[in-house]
This record gives structure tokens, sequence and C-alpha cells, in this order.
């Protein structure tokens, strides 16, 4: 019975009847736990409220991701956590997609991801991929079992800042080798950031390949990709 009464208390508490700050603050907690029916709703309300799709996506979802992140890099939020804190920001961010499309509203940046070719592990890909774009990055993400050519074909579509490649097994992270040669031979390599990550490789193997950066876990990856692009942005912005 106490169930019941409780849980008619929590019905009447309903997103719509916060404040605004109260709101935000309560959709970090929503996305922190994964909720992504609260996070949709949270973030249709702040929309209708007059909010810019922008605000929304930095001060409700950003912010939230970035405190998830924050925790799963000090180890007290775990994978099957921040998936679910991911799948949250997924829903808001299908909201807010288009809308933001339509306002031009810029990106921080773009990357494309993959796993490299003969490697089929996608679970730390993913995670990274989800939690750059958490991060308000602008994702393509290629999957698993990606030959060199996928990876070309992908910068020269998109254009983006960062390419990064994921291996887990020790058979295929020689490939990402390839992958960067072939950008040299093209005469492409400076064009882009690379970053490699996986649990087999490390900081000797990323700058063995010619790699920019080895991110460890999603959290690294998503202040290694702020931290570079930032620099880079700024030194074209020098030069221009």
């Amino acid at each position: 019975m106490s169930d019941e009464t409780e849980h008619d208390e929590g019905e009447a508490l309903d997103l719509g009847s916060l404040p605004d700050d109260e709101l935000v603050a309560q959709m970090h907690d929503d996305l922190y736990d994964g909720l992504r029916e609260e996070i949709e709703d949270g973030t249709r309300i702040l929309l209708g409220r007059g909010w810019a799709p922008k605000r929304v996506l930095d001060e409700a979802l950003v912010e939230g991701m970035r405190i998830v992140g924050i925790d799963f890099r000090d180890g007290i939020l775990f994978v099957p956590e921040v998936l679910l804190a991911a799948n949250a920001m997924k829903g808001g961010m299908e909201i807010l997609r288009p809308l933001l499309a339509e306002t031009g509203a810029a990106s921080i940046g773009k990357a494309v991801i993959g796993t490299v070719k003969g490697d089929i592990h996608d679970i730390g890909k993913n995670l990274v991929a989800m939690m750059w774009e958490g991060a308000g990055f602008e994702v393509i993400d290629l999957g698993i079992n990606n030959p060199v050519e996928r990876y070309l074909a992908a910068l020269e579509e998109h254009q983006p800042d960062i390419l990064g490649m994921s291996a887990l097994l020790t058979t295929t992270m020689p490939y990402m080798k390839v992958v960067v040669d072939t950008m040299r031979e093209k005469g492409i390599r400076d064009d882009y950031l690379v970053l490699v990550g996986g649990a087999p490789l490390n900081e000797q193997f990323a700058e063995a390949v010619g790699a920019d950066a080895y991110c460890r876990d999603a959290a690294v990856a998503v202040e290694t990709a702020k931290e570079l692009v930032a620099r880079r942005h700024n030194r074209r912005a020098a030069s221009a």
C-alpha cells in the first residue's frame, strides 16, 4: 500500500511542474540513471518553454553527460550504466538533431569512428561514439570490420576533425598503421586528428602507428577529442 502511495506521489511530481533550473537538474539526474523517456519529456518541455535547441543540448544534455563521464573516469560508474545514460541522451538528441540542423547550430567538432578490418568488437567503440555525441560532437559511426577504403571514403564525404579507430584484438590492431600510412601516401594525414583505442593498445603503440593520441577509455576519448579539436581550431583562427 505504501509503495503505491509513493508511486502516486511520484506521478504527481511531473517534470512539467518544475521551474527551469530544477528541471535541468532533474534531467542531469535522469541522464545519470539512464531514464530515456524522462529525458525525452524534459527535452520537449524545455523546447515548449522557448529554450533554443542548442541551449537544451548544452545545459541539460551535454552537462549531464559530462557528470556521467567524470564518474565513469573515476570508477564510480561502469560500462552498463554509461551505456544506459548514453541511450537516454540519444533520446533527447533524436528530438534536438533536426532542430539543431534547422537553426544551423555548430557542433564543437565532427568525428568519424569505426572498428578496424577483421575486428567485430563494438561495445567500446559504441561507447566512445555516444560519449562524443553527448559532449556535442557530430559523430559518423562506420560500425565494425572497416577496410581502409571505407575510412578514406568517410573522410572525403564528411570532412571530420577526427578519425577514431578501435581494435580489441592483437591481430587486428596493426591494421591501424595501414590506415594511417595510406592517409600519408594520399597526403591527407595532417588534415585529421587520429585517435585510437582498444584493450590491447597503449600510448607507445599509438605513437608507433602515427596516431595523435591513444584513449584508454571513453571518458579519456572525450577529454582528448575536446582538447585537440579546440587547439586545432585556435591554431586555424590564429593563422587566418
